[in-house]
């Protein structure tokens, strides 16, 4: 089954983030990408020019022409773009019973720009009250907690009040720490906090200014897998796994934030990760590792 991921978000012109990326990383890992686009930016890899949200009744047209007629298995949203439209989508998406909603709480983008006003950050509530997972990084976790975040220990317990609050899964993304003490090498950790309690996702730190995207890429890749079927805990293995590829095949493009290489050149992911790792290239079996399928 190709799996039919609905994306809400906006478009980025560089073609690093936002629905652009979205498509890619759908497409890569065999899934089916739609869209609702919520706004355009003009932005670069040196920053965000200009934001312009798409009005909220053409939203809601493209949710439901979708709806309508090619179906869903999962939807990711991403950037609002205004808090009329985020309470609009919540509307329109509280009808749709048993649908994974993933729900990437975008408010920064990796320049700096803002993308989000307070009067949206506060619309996100409903769409967080309905989500399956909500991945926030570290700044935009520390916003919605009003908790500072400066280790691993104060991600979980972020992490943690946002999943009690609104009684979801949440994937804090801890991206943005610094090496931690018990560390043996430079990496990054992400948390999946559930009720039933914590996965630890670790992978080396890869030293690049080429990683523009990443946090839209990983929600898009888990929303992938959930609608494929795949549990939470391989979707998002899967996931963490696409984005250490597209990384580590980052085409140096531009002066800035630089956009990362999602189509692997003609590489899939696994077998980028087979040889980094030096597993050998029996990417079949590493592939495998995440279809729990049958």
């Amino acid at each position: 089954m190709t799996p039919r991921i609905l994306i809400i978000a906006g478009s980025d012109s560089g073609g690093g983030a936002g629905i652009q990326a979205d498509i890619k990383t759908v497409t890569m890992l065999g899934g089916h990408a739609m869209t609702a686009i919520t706004a355009i930016t003009a932005q670069n890899t040196l920053g965000v020019q200009g934001v312009h949200p798409i009005p909220t009744a053409v939203v809601i047209e493209q949710i439901e022409s979708v709806l309508s007629d090619l179906g869903v298995d999962a939807i990711k949203i991403g950037m609002i773009g205004s808090p009329q439209t985020a309470h609009a989508v919540a509307d329109h998406l509280a009808g749709l019973r048993d649908m994974p909603i993933i729900f990437d709480p975008v408010m920064v983008a990796t320049s700096g720009a803002l993308l989000a006003d307070k009067a949206t950050v506060a619309a996100f509530e409903r769409l967080m009250g309905m989500a399956l997972l909500i991945t926030p990084n570290v700044p935009e976790l520390a916003m919605l907690t009003g908790t500072p975040i400066e280790d691993i220990d104060a991600l979980e317990a972020a992490g943690n009040i946002l999943a009690r609050r609104y009684g979801c899964a949440v994937l804090a993304k801890g991206g943005h720490l610094g090496d931690q003490p018990q560390d043996d090498a430079p990496s990054v950790q992400d948390l999946l906090i559930r009720a039933s309690g914590v996965s630890e996702y670790r992978m080396p730190r890869i030293e690049t200014r080429h990683s523009h995207g990443t946090g839209c890429t990983l929600a898009s890749a888990v929303a992938t897998g959930i609608g494929r079927g795949l549990t939470m805990e391989n979707a998002v293995d899967r996931a963490e796994a696409f984005v250490a590829g597209a990384l580590f095949n980052a085409p140096q493009f531009g002066g800035g934030h630089g956009p990362m290489g999602h189509a692997m050149g003609t590489t899939p992911f696994y077998h980028t990760l087979a040889s980094v790792n030096e597993q050998g290239f029996d990417a079949t079996a590493l592939a495998a590792q995440w279809d729990d399928r049958a």
